[in-house]
């Protein structure tokens, strides 16, 4: 069974399982307007295994967490994106 990763590195380009990017799910956790949480699944079966999170709040990824067997521990964690950078959203209005 796969262990959380030691350290974090930094500007490493992530392997994913797949070559899509189907975003399942974005979060404003802070009410912002900007997407602080990008869950993905990369290979199209439904399940989550990319989690990327904006922890500065700027709208950017600062960490990005890959699942390559999909059990829950993240494989690889990295600084920034990964290489894989989420489509950009117009910011949402609060109502």
């Amino acid at each position: 069974m796969s262990q959380a990763p030691e350290s974090v590195t930094d500007g490493e380009i992530v392997e994913t399982r797949g070559d899509e990017r189907v975003e399942l799910l974005r979060a404003d956790t802070n009410n912002d307007g900007k997407t602080d949480v990008w869950v993905v699944d990369t290979d199209g079966d439904g399940k989550a295994d990319l989690f990327q999170f904006d922890t500065d709040g700027d709208g950017k990824v600062d960490i990005t967490m890959v699942d390559i067997d999909e059990d829950g521990q993240p494989d690889e964690v990295v600084d920034g994106d990964g290489g894989l950078p989420p489509e950009q959203l117009p910011p949402t209005v609060q109502v």
